[in-house]
């Protein structure tokens, strides 16, 4: 299956340019840029891991993505709590990235 058609990939993909979209015209160069890479690194990390010819690399990108969700989460709480970020768009970005965490969580399982 190509990495296209994981949903994980899907969601993750579509996190990513909602973070950007967001983030486009915030004057806070630092946080932003922080922010979006987070964001950007689950679907480029499932995407990398799946075009490898191994599995154990793949395990490796897919715990890296999990990974950077975990920091994603944390950026947005602080960017939430800073009042960079509205308290609904930070809950439904939470929500999303736990739930991706979950999910390739499954993935790695299923590959171990």
């Amino acid at each position: 299956m190509p990495f296209e058609d994981l949903e994980v990939w899907k969601r993750s993909r579509t996190l990513s340019a909602e973070i950007y979209r967001y983030f486009a015209n915030h004057g806070d160069f630092g946080f932003r840029d922080q922010i979006t890479r987070s964001g950007l690194s689950p679907p480029s990390n499932i995407s990398e891991g799946y075009e490898r010819n191994s599995n154990r690399d793949m395990i490796r990108f897919l715990a890296y993505a999990k990974g950077s969700l975990g920091e994603l989460r944390t950026q947005i709480d602080i960017g939430r709590e800073i009042g960079y970020i509205d308290e609904d768009t930070a809950s439904r970005w939470l929500s999303e990235a736990r739930e991706l965490s979950r999910m390739i969580y499954s993935l790695i399982n299923a590959r171990s």
